[in-house]
C-alpha cells in the first residue's frame, strides 16, 4: 500500500489505499518512516497518493489501538525535514489529521483545486505531533495556525495558497508534472550545492 519509485535521483513515494481514503495503518506509517530515513541519496523526494484523498491520517481502527499518538508520526516528519534534497508534497486531494505532519515537513506543497487541509486535534482530544504547530506557525502565522488547530477549520486550496500553506495549485492531470518541474533544478544541480542552499533557507 506504499510504493516507491527511484528514477535518476528522484524518489516518488505513493500512498495507495484509495478505498480507505489512504488512511495509514501502523505498518504503512512505519514503512513511510523507513523510506524517509533511507532517502539520503535522493536528490528530490515527492510524496503523493492515489484516488481523491492524499491521506485521512490514521486508520480508524488503528487509531483506536493507539496509532493516533504513536511516535512514528514524528519519526516520519523529522526524517523528511532532515533530508538534504528537495521534498515536495504533491497533494492529489485532502490531507487530514496526522498526515498533516509529513506534509508540513516537506519543503514545498502542491495541491489539486479540490484539496482541503484540516487537523482536528481539538475535536478528537489528541495533541498534535510535537513539531507540527511550530512548522504550521512558520508557514501561516500564529492566528491562522490556531484557526486550524484550535478552531478546527477546514482550509480549502485557494485559502491555503493565500495563507502560504500550499505553494502551488495544479489540475489533477498536471499535479505530478508540476512537482517534477519544481524539482528539476535541484535534480540537475550538484547535491552538495543543493543541500547548501537548502540549509541557507532554513528558519
Amino acid at each position: 500500500m506504499i510504493s516507491l519509485d527511484k528514477t535518476d535521483g528522484l524518489w516518488t513515494v505513493t500512498i495507495d489505499r484509495p478505498d480507505k481514503a489512504n488512511s495509514l495503518t501502523e505498518p504503512m506509517l512505519t514503512e513511510l518512516a523507513d523510506i524517509a530515513e533511507s532517502a539520503d541519496e535522493a536528490r528530490a523526494l515527492i510524496l503523493t497518493g492515489t484516488g481523491k484523498v492524499f491521506s485521512a491520517g490514521a486508520d480508524l481502527e488503528a487509531a483506536k489501538a493507539g496509532l493516533a499518538t504513536s511516535s512514528a508520526w514524528e519519526r516520519l516528519s523529522s526524517a523528511i525535514t532532515g533530508l538534504r534534497g528537495l521534498t515536495i508534497a504533491a497533494l492529489n486531494g485532502t490531507v487530514a489529521g496526522g498526515s498533516m505532519g509529513m506534509v508540513l515537513a516537506c519543503d514545498l506543497r502542491v495541491a489539486v483545486p479540490t484539496a482541503k487541509a484540516f487537523y482536528p486535534v481539538m475535536k478528537l482530544g489528541f495533541l498534535p505531533q510535537p513539531s507540527d504547530p511550530g512548522r504550521l506557525v512558520r508557514l501561516v502565522g500564529p492566528s491562522r495556525a490556531r484557526m486550524i488547530l484550535m478552531a478546527g477549520q477546514k482550509v480549502d486550496a485557494e485559502t491555503a495558497l493565500a495563507w502560504g500553506l500550499f505553494d502551488r495549485i495544479a489540475e489533477p492531470e498536471e499535479l505530478i508534472a508540476t512537482a517534477h518541474a519544481l524539482a528539476a533544478d535541484t535534480l540537475a544541480a550538484d547535491p552538495v550545492h543543493a543541500a547548501t542552499i537548502k540549509g541557507m533557507c532554513r528558519v
